[in-house]
């Protein structure tokens, strides 16, 4: 999850988004801490120190609880914040003939990624003014241009017949989903690991039972 993290910051950067410094250093410091809480768990495992295995799985009771938590109850707010605000900011650029350069670059990058063209009824959202990105050379995605909205381009010119719109929101749907499960799947392997630490304790504590009855010369064969 460290390395996700850093992943994200990393694009967060190239991309120039803004985000805010306090909620990337809380990230930074909830990953870190998780990091360590394993590490001392593995400290304890290995040996046999029933204090840094308690610490461990108080650390990973509370973590657990608010990952799986939080996931749930934040998943309709952050869905709506994020794949409808991206719907909605490519609806804006509407009709595509007039849009932005930037937001012509965008939707260029968008067609060739996804293999399609426009974004609500295909290359008749570009006007006459059809960008190259457009063209297509795979059998079976493609349509041919005609009529006057293709006015000026080359004759006999395919073009990718699906619009964008259904393709990317459905592959950012996915996206979105990928990523809340692994949040939410992080969140239940942690109470694995709970669960498992509290039966290595419990180990622990009746070897250490075991060795104390030995050394006490009050062993008594089958007691364990």
């Amino acid at each position: 999850m460290l390395t996700m993290t850093v992943a994200w910051h990393r694009d967060l950067v190239q991309t120039g988004k803004v985000v805010s410094s306090v909620s990337v250093g809380l990230m930074y410091i909830i990953e870190i801490g998780c990091v360590l809480l394993s590490l001392l768990g593995i400290f304890g495992a290995y040996k046999e120190k029933r204090w840094c295995l308690i610490l461990y799985a108080t650390g990973m009771a509370a973590a657990s609880q608010t990952i799986i938590v939080r996931t749930a109850l934040s998943y309709q707010d952050v869905y709506e914040k994020r794949v409808v605000r991206e719907e909605t900011k490519l609806l804006s650029m509407m009709p595509l003939s007039g849009t932005s350069k930037a937001n012509r670059t965008l939707l260029y990058s968008i067609q060739e990624e996804f293999e399609c063209c426009g974004l609500i009824e295909g290359y008749k959202d570009w006007g006459s003014s059809i960008p190259a990105s457009c063209n297509c050379q795979y059998p079976g995605k493609c349509i041919r241009l005609r009529g006057i909205a293709t006015l000026g381009a080359p004759k006999n010119q395919y073009v990718y017949q699906k619009p964008c719109l259904p393709i990317y929101m459905s592959e950012l749907k996915l996206a979105f989903s990928l990523t809340m499960g692994i949040q939410f799947g992080s969140g239940v392997f942690w109470l694995v690991l709970l669960v498992m630490s509290i039966k290595l304790m419990g180990q622990i504590r009746r070897k250490q039972e075991f060795m104390a009855l030995l050394q006490s010369n009050r062993y008594v064969p089958g007691a364990f």
